[in-house]
């Protein structure tokens, strides 16, 4: 009851007061956190995993040049799609279970 009343003079108090109802919303926030958070951190990783690659083979032979860009964006891609699978298992989490 005394947050309801204090809830009046701060925001933040007033959030408190709903707490329950937040409850099934924090679960859902943390799905997707993870998933997407996870996700987004493997992608970054493995990104620049190909790029560290891509610019040492470039160097060590240049005249592989254009096989060596094809491999690479095809190596984007692919991990770029790791992301996107996060995200999906995020959503899944969140809404559906």
């Amino acid at each position: 009851m005394l947050l309801h009343f204090l809830s009046i003079f701060h925001p933040l108090l007033a959030a408190a007061a709903d707490i329950k109802s937040y409850g099934d919303k924090a679960g859902e926030a943390i799905a997707l956190g993870a998933g997407a958070g996870g996700g987004a951190a493997g992608a970054g990783a493995g990104i620049g995993a190909v790029f560290n690659a891509s610019i040492q083979a470039k160097t060590r032979q240049p005249e592989l040049r254009g096989d060596i860009d094809r491999d690479q964006w095809l190596g984007f891609a692919l991990t770029e799609a790791c992301f996107f699978y996060g995200l999906v298992g995020g959503f899944i989490a969140a809404f559906v279970f």
